[in-house]
C-alpha cells in the first residue's frame, strides 16, 4: 500500500475516519431497520377468511371440534400441547 500524502499518513487519522465510517454505516442500517419495523406494525393485518364465518357447522361437527379442544391443554410455556 503506499502512503498517502501529509496529515493522511497518520495512523490515528485513518483510524478516525474508518471508525467514523464503520459507526455511520451502523447507524443507518438501524435507523433503516427500526424504519422497516415501525412501519410494518403500523399496517394493518389482513384479513383471513375462515370457512366458519358463512357456513354453520352440524351438531356432530361442533362436538367434534369441542371434542379436540377439550384434549388440549397449556404447558409449561403457555403453549398449547
Amino acid at each position: 500500500m503506499s502512503s498517502l500524502p501529509g496529515q493522511f499518513s497518520d495512523p490515528r487519522v485513518i483510524t478516525l475516519v474508518g471508525l467514523l465510517a464503520v459507526s455511520t454505516a451502523v447507524w443507518v442500517a438501524l435507523s433503516l431497520r427500526s424504519r422497516a419495523r415501525r412501519a410494518r406494525a403500523e399496517a394493518p393485518l389482513e384479513r383471513v377468511w375462515h370457512p366458519q364465518e358463512t357456513l354453520q357447522l352440524t351438531h356432530a361437527e361442533e362436538q367434534a371440534f369441542g371434542q379436540v379442544v377439550s384434549r388440549l391443554s397449556v404447558g409449561s410455556a403457555g403453549r398449547l400441547r
